[in-house]
């Protein structure tokens, strides 16, 4: 795996292959995100999707082929993972230079927790202990921010408003973003692109030309949301 300087890509995946015993999890997948994209990764349980989310993060690595990625790259999965022992704003900044942990404040502030700085990870909610999961994430000012599920143990309105949430850090952040997802609508609903992988190649790499806030009930979101789930061998 190699650092990627140019500015044309912020991911560049070419012919990754990931073997576990005979079964070829991920088999000659190309890949690209642009610096500031937003893709969302589909497929069904076993496809390779959180594989290849682990190499892309450097906690796996590919058997063959090529992996160019940011130096700079963050996971929120789909538990928070925070330190009990440790308050919030210690959660956050783990890890940074002591030059660096003065960012964590403004951090906390941008997920909207501003006032929990000095709260115990056991006192907040499962919204709230995902919000610092992911100011965690930002405030190392990633190239690649990587999501593992990161809505899935969330109630629906929770879930709504960390999309939101979510969406707008990222505009304002501009990383490049990988959302892993089993969710067709919130695919659609956040990414600029959205992907399929399916018997360990990419089988769909459709761009979403929708305006936001995009609605269930717009007719294209319908559309694209019959051929996904098509293309997941799942009937609408």
């Amino acid at each position: 795996m190699s650092a990627l300087t140019a500015r044309a890509h912020a991911v560049r995946l070419r012919g990754v292959r990931r073997v576990f015993g005979e079964r070829a999890v991920l088999d000659g997948v190309d890949l690209s995100l642009a610096p500031g994209e937003f893709v969302a990764l589909l497929g069904a349980s076993g496809t390779g999707k959180t594989t290849l989310l682990r190499i892309l993060a450097g906690l796996d690595g590919a058997d063959e082929g090529d992996v160019l990625v940011p130096e700079v790259r963050t996971v929120v999965f789909q538990e928070p993972r925070l330190i009990p022992s440790k308050r919030v704003l210690d959660n956050v900044v783990l890890g940074l230079p002591r030059s660096a942990r003065a960012s964590g404040p403004a951090a906390l502030a941008e997920v909207g927790l501003a006032g929990h700085a000095r709260a115990w990870p056991a006192t907040l909610s499962g919204g709230e202990a995902q919000r610092v999961a992911l100011a965690r994430a930002l405030v190392r000012e990633p190239g690649l921010l990587l999501l593992d599920e990161p809505f899935a143990a969330l109630d629906a309105l929770t879930r709504l408003r960390m999309q939101d949430l979510v969406a707008e850090l990222c505009r304002t952040h501009r990383p490049a973003v990988l959302l892993v997802t089993h969710d067709v609508d919130e695919a659609i609903r956040l990414a600029d692109r959205v992907i399929v992988l399916t018997a360990g190649t990419l089988s769909t790499d459709v761009r979403v030309a929708l305006d936001h806030p995009r609605e269930r009930t717009d007719p294209e979101f319908a559309a694209l949301r019959r051929r996904l789930l098509e293309d997941l061998g799942v009937s609408s």
